[in-house]
């Protein structure tokens, strides 16, 4: 095997074939459904059908739009180097899930709103809105150059292709979607994307038990690898992965990307019914938690297989993100086209991700910024303007995925960028819709101050990283390797990157503290400075003055709870939102001037 030695092989004739056909596959559903949906403008089936989706499919797409091929390459190298306490995000996906379908859910289909960032106009004001469309606006192009990166990684290291050519590859097919028409969420893409990363997983684990002598084998190895010890209770928050900081920190992050982002409210808001809404983040549980155990497993499998001589440690790969990928090439290159199945799994998690990522940004920025200047462009002037905007953020997402090659772990800085960004945001939320003496300047103040301390401590912990002592990785060996230090790696070797790390003698005493603070933590930090700072400034400016304030926009007693549709579906079924409604999430012109395309429909009803 490699990891003793021997030479990973390459690419072969049938994986290329394997591969083009699937990302084809997937790419040609969505182009077909942006065609066919182009073609049915007037109908109400294309009109009306978003808003009578079911619980499953768009809990499947819930939990595709988030398994990325961040997923596929990041959680089994965690797993590899730092254990099974990655695990522990099970308990934070419940608390994540219960929040979010009896909090956030009712209130935003109470409000009939499209738009995540409206509600922040309707309590708060316009400046706080367009402030929060631009924090997302950026924290979604830095996540999206993180997914553009993750498969860009792995194809360069199985196949040898030049990573900056992957990269702009990637960009442009993802750009070509959008301008075309664009992967419009499209519910079977997810799926199909679901179920091509599970096999992949799957036939991780299969070959290596087999390998190793059954899964038993590989369980017994991760124990004496120290791979199996996740519950650590120790309340030390400067310490990476314990039990409190990803049950209490994780939840708070994971709810931060589930109940405000645009892209997955677009989808949960898109059910018929409350009581799908609320079902389908349930069933999105589960589908995270089958995602991870096979990520995971896949990791320990991994480790069963490399516990004598450790790829990254002998030289035979440069990133531990890289980990994955040369296990595939090392166990997998037997089976022709498997290793292709492999990079796909990546790349159609990346397709989909990026796509519907491009498609929000140019959505909010139409709806958020363009839309309120030049209220009279024709539908023409529209159409260009997406499709202008979709080839902007493109090229802005290239760029962010070189900036993510600096970053070291993907999995970790990209769940840093979330805490650092929506954490605050969730604060400002957390004071709209509880705390009826917030105003506009408390919210506002609170919110910058929140920004500025999750940045600070986010961006001085990429700079100054924790020491091992705090972030903990496990033993590896290379006692069973058959070669000194020699780079096997099919991909071109890489110069040693350019990295934000500083020399340890200019270390200064804040890194091992404050910078040191456990990334699962940054949106807690956010949220609490946010709702503290600005219930206090509020209060000083007069918040407790404020004349009387519409009730629907803040959580009551009903909302909270659990599964109250059951005794009240009257109420949950009259919630459908009307087709003049949706603004949000779209390709171009045909999506945006729903008001034509509803007084179109009236019309053809009548006849």
């Amino acid at each position: 095997m490699a990891g003793a030695g021997g030479q990973v092989a390459s690419f072969s004739v049938w994986d290329y074939v394997v591969f083009a056909g699937i990302i084809l596959g997937a790419s040609g559903i969505g182009l077909f459904q942006a065609l066919r949906s182009r073609k049915e403008t007037n109908s109400a089936e294309f009109l009306l059908g978003g808003r009578q989706m079911t619980a499953v499919p768009v809990a499947m797409s819930l939990t595709a739009s988030f398994m990325s091929g961040i997923t596929v390459i990041g959680t089994p190298a965690e797993a590899y180097r730092f254990g099974a306490a990655f695990w522990l995000f099970g308990f934070a996906y419940a608390i994540m899930s219960a929040i979010t379908a009896e909090i956030f859910v009712p209130l935003f289909y109470r409000l009939n709103i499209t738009s995540a960032y409206e509600y922040l106009e309707l309590r708060f004001s316009r400046t706080i809105r367009v402030i929060g469309t631009t924090m997302y606006i950026v924290q979604t192009a830095l996540y999206t150059g993180l997914v553009i990166y993750a498969p860009a990684l792995a194809l360069n290291q199985i196949t040898g292709l030049d990573l900056w050519g992957v990269l702009v590859a990637t960009g442009a097919v993802c750009i070509l979607y959008c301008t075309l028409g664009g992967l419009k969420a499209v519910i079977w893409t997810d799926v199909l994307q679901m179920v091509i990363m599970l096999v992949g997983f799957v036939a991780v684990i299969a070959r290596g038990a087999v390998l190793q002598g059954g899964l038993t084998r590989i369980w017994e190895d991760a124990g004496q690898g120290g791979r199996l010890t996740a519950f650590d209770f120790d309340p030390n928050p400067l310490k990476r992965h314990t039990f409190w900081t990803i049950v209490i920190g994780g939840s708070i992050m994971w709810v931060s990307i589930y109940s405000i982002n645009q892209s997955q409210v677009q989808r949960y808001i898109s059910c018929k019914t409350l009581g799908h809404a609320k079902m389908s983040l349930y069933v999105n549980m589960v589908g995270l938690w089958v995602t991870v155990s096979l990520a995971m497993f896949s990791g320990l499998t991994m480790f069963s297989i490399y516990k004598d001589c450790d790829p990254l440690s002998n030289g035979d790969i440069s990133s531990p993100d890289q980990l994955l990928p040369y296990l595939v090439m090392d166990i997998l290159a037997d089976y022709p086209g498997i290793p292709g199945l492999f990079v796909a799994a990546a790349y159609s998690g990346t397709l989909s991700t990026v796509s519907s990522s491009i498609n929000a940004l140019v959505a909010v920025t139409v709806e958020d910024f363009i839309f309120p200047v030049c209220k009279n462009l024709t539908e023409r002037q529209i159409t260009w303007m997406n499709m202008g905007l979709s080839v902007f953020f493109g090229a802005v997402c290239i760029g962010m995925a070189g900036v993510a090659s600096l970053m070291g772990s993907i999995l970790q800085a990209a769940l840093s960028i979330f805490g650092m960004i929506s954490g605050p945001l969730l604060g400002l939320y957390v004071l709209g819709m509880f705390f009826r003496t917030t105003n506009s300047i408390g919210g506002l103040v609170g919110m910058i101050i929140g920004l500025v301390l999750t940045l600070w401590v986010g961006i001085g912990g990429q700079i100054y990283p924790p020491t091992d002592e705090k972030t903990n990785p496990l033993p590896v060996s290379t006692a069973g390797c058959n070669n000194t230090y020699q780079n096997y790696t099919t991909a071109t070797p890489w110069t040693t990157p350019v990295t934000l790390t500083q020399s340890p003698d200019i270390r200064p005493a804040i890194a091992d503290s404050w910078y040191s603070l456990s990334y699962v933590y940054f949106s807690l930090l956010g949220m609490l400075t946010t709702v503290v700072s600005g219930l206090l400034v509020s209060i000083v400016t007069g918040g407790c003055k404020q004349k009387k304030l519409n009730s629907n926009l803040f959580v009551g007693k009903k909302d909270l709870i659990c599964f109250n549709y059951c005794s009240n579906s009257g109420i949950s079924d009259d919630t459908e939102k009307a087709a003049t409604d949706l603004h949000m999430g779209v390709d171009n012109s045909v999506f945006t001037d729903f008001d034509v395309m509803s007084k179109e429909l009236e019309k053809s009803t009548k006849l």
